[in-house]
């Protein structure tokens, strides 16, 4: 076999049998062996960004790497800010890029490129592939250091992938590096059960939010009155009816700082110590208040770390699960953001996805939802907009048979609106809610905060204003979206949005709904905005 059959092969061997693209010529071979290897699922994207956050939504549900295959160094530029949430989020990915062919490399042809180190600035572990020989254990190096929460990106030059000689490669035990230890010490557990008390807080993170992690928080919590809060935007969260709730941190640094207030010992489970998103003037950038401790690190099981941590201090004391509550009813009339966040929960299916990239208008979602059908979240972890569309269409494919909603926020839409086709293609069960505010809000936010924050430089202007605005023309989602494959309708009343999200729901396939709304700036008891 060649060593692209021999590639492909051995991924799926070791359980990687989804491989999303945007291929080009260098990697012709690669497409080439889907034929001899049917039991690689091959995913066409028609932007690379599309094809990065979709294997990083597709690894969030799995439990498990999809592949990536890329189109030299400007495919993978063009995929690296999906990359670099996928990064955020620990999500272990396969990226292989092609490259020139070796004998060609040297003559600096007009896509020649250094690979590497673009790919670095995402990956953990890089490798450029030097034989077809090895080809096949190199990917496998690829998967194993994947597993371990990363993202690995193999370079496959077009000679290596279309010569003979290629051999299958079985699969590798993950392996953690040196400096990472995968469990926590009983004694470091003892340690942090000594701090715990009603003015400490756990500051959870990664898997510490699973139904697992959550309940022995949830134990540790009602037996020492030690308060929980979230990372502000974790790659998976579950939520709703029979699972402990938690809060999340807030985007704004004011309003964490409210949050954190009165915590004398901040406990980390999987989380990072909290810092400010951006700098602003005379504010601080470490939001950490009083001292800083840590149960478990990301790379360590976190879960077993806060079920050790319970049985020591609640043994015996159960977890408060939230009860099943509707929403307060939706005023009838135009949608507002609260409103929209009352319907959508309200209409919320058993056991749905949400792919969260509502931004402003989505702070009134996280208490909306809290109560809701259990529903798994996910987030826009890295803070790069583009990421929902995509991750929503990963998740329908990792999960089939769950309904997955995707909440978009327009101007970011409009990065990666492409993932409709997609949708479309492999007719996936994704209902967006394409919220259109015609503005990015988040930046005129922003922008007012950063004026008017003892800097004397007054209120923005109009020229500043028309470079945050998205109207003049206004996009038209819908029929981009019908463009693109994808059913669409457009609503600007409650009765209306609930009408269109239970059809969507009931029929198969993707929609679109472009929901009409004032922007908004946030309140300060917004959830995680």
């Amino acid at each position: 076999m060649n060593g692209a059959q021999a590639l492909v092969a051995s991924l799926t061997g070791a359980g990687v049998d989804v491989c999303f693209m945007n291929p080009g010529t260098s990697e012709m071979h690669f497409v080439s062996a889907l034929d001899s290897v049917p039991q690689m699922r091959g995913v066409l994207a028609l932007f690379e960004g599309v094809a990065t956050g979709a294997a990083d939504g597709y690894a969030r549900i799995a439990g498990k790497p999809a592949a990536v295959l890329l189109h030299l160094g400007p495919g993978l530029a063009n995929g690296l800010a999906n990359l670099h949430n996928a990064r955020r989020a620990r999500t272990p990915a396969v990226v292989i890029v092609g490259a020139h062919a070796t004998g060609h490399a040297r003559y600096d042809a007009p896509l020649q490129s250094d690979i590497e180190a673009l790919a670095r600035t995402v990956s953990g572990w890089v490798h450029t592939s030097g034989t077809t020989r090895d080809l096949a254990r190199d990917a496998m190096r690829a998967v194993a250091a994947a597993q371990t929460g990363q993202i690995a990106t193999l370079v496959l030059p077009a000679d290596v992938s279309w010569s003979d000689g290629g051999a299958l490669a079985p699969p590798r035990t993950p392996h953690q590096a040196p400096h990472q230890t995968p469990m926590v010490d009983h004694s470091q557990v003892s340690a942090i059960a000594a701090l715990l008390s009603p003015q400490a807080m756990l500051l959870l993170g990664g898997t510490a939010l699973s139904e697992r992690g959550l309940r022995a928080a949830s134990r540790i919590s009602v037996a020492t009155g030690t308060r929980l809060l979230a990372e502000t935007f974790p790659a998976r969260l579950e939520r709703g009816a029979g699972v402990p709730g938690v809060d999340r941190l807030a985007y704004l640094a004011e309003m964490a700082e409210a949050q954190l207030a009165g915590v004398e010992h901040l406990i980390l489970a999987g989380a990072r110590s909290p810092v400010s998103f951006f700098a602003y003037p005379d504010r601080a950038s470490d939001l950490a208040p009083g001292s800083v401790a840590v149960l478990a690190e990301p790379d360590q099981d976190v879960e077993a770390a806060l079920e050790t941590l319970a049985d020591q201090v609640a043994a015996g004391t159960k977890p408060v699960l939230t009860e099943p509550a509707p929403p307060p009813p939706a005023e009838p009339g135009p949608l507002s953001a609260i409103s929209l966040a009352n319907t959508v929960a309200a209409s919320l299916p058993e056991h749905a996805i949400i792919s969260d990239e509502a931004n402003t208008s989505g702070f009134a979602l996280p208490m909306a939802l809290a109560a809701a059908p259990r529903h798994t979240l996910l987030t826009l972890t890295g803070g790069s907009i583009g990421q929902g569309m995509p991750v929503a269409t990963g998740a329908a494919i990792a999960a089939p048979d769950r309904p997955v909603l995707s909440l978009e926020a327009d101007g970011s839409a409009l990065y990666t609106i492409q993932a409709l086709w997609t949708q479309a293609r492999e007719r996936l069960d994704v209902t967006t809610v394409l919220i259109n505010n015609a503005a990015y809000a988040v930046l005129r936010m922003e922008l007012a905060r950063t004026l008017t924050d003892q800097t004397g430089a007054g209120r923005p202007g109009e020229r500043a204003e028309r470079m945050l605005d998205l109207s003049g023309p206004t996009p038209d989602f819908t029929q981009l979206s019908t463009g693109l494959g994808v059913p669409a309708r457009r609503v600007t009343t409650v009765a209306e949005l609930d009408r269109a999200l239970r059809q969507a729901y009931a029929e198969p396939g993707p929609h679109l709904i472009e929901a009409i709304v004032p922007p908004v700036v946030p309140p300060p008891s917004a959830g995680a905005w």
